[in-house]
């Protein structure tokens, strides 16, 4: 068995523990081994406009919106947004902050037809710690996976 077959295999499980109506839940290190093994998969980034200007954008990742800042009202034309840059049989990881946007991201997409939805926990922040801050519990940049800050 390979190492993607391997990792997708923990993902599906992980989401059958969890009860969730997508395909998986990946680690951050899980999703860029995907992203740099699997052809065709795609990284959909769900932050605002704000987080990806103020916080750091992840490379090659399409950036749909599921909340707009300010007032985190959801964004009407999210499903729309990703019919026309990602194609509904590709494998998607979603992400976001910390894991919370892209799981509703994931399992809208799922409930549209899209048949390839992971979650990325942890997202790209990962938790708060004790003194409320993030970047030091889990998440993309903890791991050390690449990112950009404008």
């Amino acid at each position: 068995m390979g190492k993607i077959t391997a990792i997708l295999q923990a993902a599906q499980q992980r989401a059958k523990e969890l009860n969730l109506l997508y395909k998986g839940a990946l680690y951050p290190d899980e999703a860029y081994e995907i992203l740099q093994s699997a052809p065709g998969a795609k990284l959909v980034d769900v932050r605002s406009r704000a987080e990806l200007d103020w916080v750091g954008r992840l490379p090659n990742a399409a950036e749909i919106e599921w909340a707009t800042y300010p007032g985190m009202k959801l964004n009407p034309h999210f499903i729309a947004q990703l019919e026309q840059q990602v194609d509904k049989e590709a494998l998607v990881l979603f992400i976001c902050r910390s894991g919370v946007r892209s799981h509703h991201a994931a399992a809208a997409a799922t409930n549209t037809g899209f048949s390839g939805c992971y979650n990325v926990l942890e997202g790209f922040e990962g938790e708060k710690n004790a003194d409320g801050h993030r970047n030091t519990l889990g998440g993309w940049r903890v791991a050390g996976l690449p990112w950009e800050q404008g």
